[in-house]
C-alpha cells in the first residue's frame, strides 16, 4: 500500500519507529496530488513547496526527540471558509477573490500547534450554501469513485481530498449535513460534533446557529485522533462550550453489547434508494449479532426540520452576507452611480445564482409583516424538535439512520431543480436544528458501486458513544478505510 493511502495512526505507528520521515510522507501526497488532482479539482489552491518545508521542519524536531502529537506531520487541507492568515481564503466565492485573511482560524492555530502539515485549501460550495460542491465560483469537484457524479457538499472538497488519498484529514464545515452528506457520497467518515464544542473563530459564517467545524478522516479512529486535537474552549467563540477536555480514542474500542441502538420508521419512507435500505438493514443486522439492543423509536415533528431549517439559515445568512457591500473588501463592481448601485451592482455580480437565492429568501422571511409567519415560526419548530430528540433519546443511547436518501447524483442532474436538490439533505438538517452530534460512515455499496452512508446520532455531547458505535460497526465489516477506483494505476 502506497504511504498516501494509509491512515493517520498507520502513518503514526511508521513514524515511531523511524521507518519513513515526515518529508517522505508529505512528498508521498505530493505525488498522488500532481496525479489526480486535474480530474477530482478538490483543491482551491496547493501550497506544496512550503508543505515540503514544513515537513523538514518537523522532520529536524523528531531528530531531537519522540512526536508530541498523533497529528505532528500529518499533511492535511482546510475548507476554504476556514481563515488562514497570509493564505488567499475566497470561500469559493467572487465575493472574496482577493482576501488574504490577517488571522487564523482557532481551529488551524491547533492545528499549527499540533505541528500538522498544511497542504492547501479545499473546494466548496460558495458560502457553504449547497450541497453537490456545484456551485464554487471556480470549479466543480467530482466524485473519485465516479468522475461524472458529485461529491457531495457544501464540503465537498475536503471529502474527495481524504477518499482520493490527498490528504490524511481534512476539516470542513457543517450547517445541515455538509459534512456528512459528502462523507457519505465519498465513502469516507464526517463527523460534525456538538455545537459549540469546536470553535467557529475564523470561520466565515454562513448561519451562525447551525454552521459547526468537524473532520473528515479515512476511519473512526482517525476521527478521534482528529477530534482530540480541535476540540476544546475558545474565549474568542462565545458559543463555545467551557467543558474539560476529554480523549476520544479512550475507550473506543470497547464494543457495543448492550448499546440500545434506536430506529425511526421516518427515516425510512419514501424515497430511500432501495441499496440504501438495504445496507441500513444489513448494518442493524450486524449491531444486533454484536450485542447491541435495536429499539424503535419515534418522532413528532421530523417532518417539518427541513422547512424550518431553510428558513432559519437562510435568514442568518441574509443577515450574516449583508457586510459584503463593495466597501470594506471584497469585490467591487468597477462602473456604478452613486453608493446604492454600488451595493446592488457588487452584490449582483459578486454572488452566484444559489447564494442570492438564500439571501432573497431569508431577506423576506425577516422583513415586516413576514417575521412572524416564517423566522418566529421557524424557531418554534425547532423548539419541537430539539424536545423531539430529547424524547428519543430518552429510550435509546444512539439512533441509526441513513446519510442521504440516496447515493452520489449526476453532475448537472439536480442544478435546474432547488428544491429537488435541497431534499438531499432531509436526514441531516435535524442535527444541526437540535445542536446534537452526528457522524457518517460507510456502511455498503450500491449497484454501480457507489458508496452508501449510515448516519450515528447521540444527544448532546456523546460523541465519545457516537465513536464506539462507529469503530464497532467499521472493525466487523469491510467498510473500513475504501479505497475509490480513481487512479489507482494512475
Amino acid at each position: 500500500m502506497e504511504l498516501s493511502q494509509k491512515t493517520i495512526h498507520e502513518i503514526n505507528d511508521l513514524l515511531k519507529k523511524k521507518e519513513v520521515t515526515v518529508t517522505e510522507v508529505t512528498q508521498a501526497v505530493v505525488n498522488r496530488i500532481d496525479a489526480v488532482e486535474g480530474s477530482t479539482d478538490a483543491y482551491l489552491r496547493v501550497q506544496a513547496e512550503k508543505a515540503l518545508r514544513d515537513a523538514k521542519v518537523v522532520d529536524e524536531k523528531l531528530k531531537a526527540r519522540k512526536k508530541k502529537s498523533p497529528l505532528e506531520g500529518i499533511p492535511y487541507g482546510l475548507k476554504d471558509n476556514l481563515c488562514t492568515q497570509g493564505i488567499l481564503t475566497t470561500c469559493a466565492s467572487k465575493m472574496l477573490y482577493n482576501f488574504i485573511p490577517p488571522y487564523n482560524a482557532h481551529v488551524y492555530d491547533l492545528l499549527i500547534e499540533e505541528g500538522g502539515v498544511l497542504l492547501g485549501k479545499t473546494n466548496m460550495d460558495e458560502f457553504a450554501m449547497g450541497s453537490s460542491t456545484e456551485n464554487s465560483a471556480y470549479k466543480i469537484t467530482k466524485n473519485p469513485w465516479d468522475l461524472a457524479k458529485v461529491p457531495g457538499g457544501s464540503s465537498g472538497g475536503s471529502a474527495v481530498a481524504v477518499a482520493s488519498d490527498t490528504a490524511f484529514f481534512t476539516l470542513g464545515s457543517d450547517t445541515g449535513g455538509s459534512i456528512r452528506q459528502p462523507a457519505s457520497f465519498c465513502g469516507v467518515v464526517g463527523m460534525k460534533p456538538t455545537y459549540g464544542l469546536v470553535s467557529r473563530y475564523g470561520l466565515v459564517a454562513f448561519a451562525s446557529s447551525l454552521d459547526q467545524i468537524g473532520p473528515f478522516t479515512k476511519d473512526v479512529e482517525d476521527c478521534a485522533l482528529v477530534l482530540n486535537a480541535i476540540v476544546g474552549h475558545d474565549e474568542k467563540d462565545t458559543t463555545s462550550l467551557k467543558i474539560e477536555k476529554k480523549d476520544y480514542t479512550k475507550n473506543l474500542k470497547q464494543g457495543v453489547k448492550g448499546l440500545r441502538i434506536g430506529v425511526a420508521q421516518a427515516f425510512f419512507g419514501e424515497g430511500l434508494q432501495p441499496e440504501v435500505r438495504k445496507s441500513l438493514e444489513d448494518a442493524i443486522a450486524v449491531y444486533k449479532a454484536m450485542g447491541a439492543e435495536i429499539v424503535d423509536v419515534s418522532f413528532q415533528y421530523l417532518d417539518y426540520a427541513l422547512s424550518a431549517y431553510y428558513l432559519i439559515s437562510s435568514a442568518e445568512a441574509s443577515s450574516n452576507l449583508a457586510r459584503y457591500d463593495g466597501i470594506r473588501y471584497g469585490y467591487r463592481a468597477e462602473e456604478y452611480d452613486g453608493l446604492v448601485d454600488l451595493y446592488r451592482k457588487t452584490r449582483s455580480q459578486g454572488f452566484g445564482e444559489e447564494v442570492k437565492r438564500r439571501i432573497m429568501l431569508g431577506t423576506h422571511a425577516l422583513s415586516s409583516g413576514y417575521y412572524d409567519a416564517y423566522y418566529k415560526k421557524a424557531m418554534q419548530v425547532r423548539t419541537l424538535i430539539k424536545e423531539d430528540f430529547e424524547q428519543v433519546f430518552g429510550g435509546c443511547d444512539v439512533l441509526l439512520t441513513p446519510t442521504s436518501p440516496t447515493t452520489a447524483f449526476g453532475i448537472g442532474e439536480k442544478t435546474s431543480n432547488p428544491l429537488e436538490m435541497y431534499l438531499t439533505d432531509i436526514y441531516t438538517v435535524p442535527v444541526n436544528i437540535a445542536g446534537i452530534p452526528g457522524i457518517s460512515i460507510p456502511c455498503g455499496l450500491d449497484n454501480g458501486g457507489m458508496p452508501i452512508g449510515m448516519q450515528l446520532l447521540g444527544p448532546v455531547l456523546s460523541e465519545k458513544t457516537i465513536l464506539k458505535a462507529a469503530w464497532a460497526f467499521e472493525n466487523e465489516t469491510n467498510f473500513k478505510n475504501l479505497k475509490a477506483p480513481l487512479g489507482r494505476e494512475v
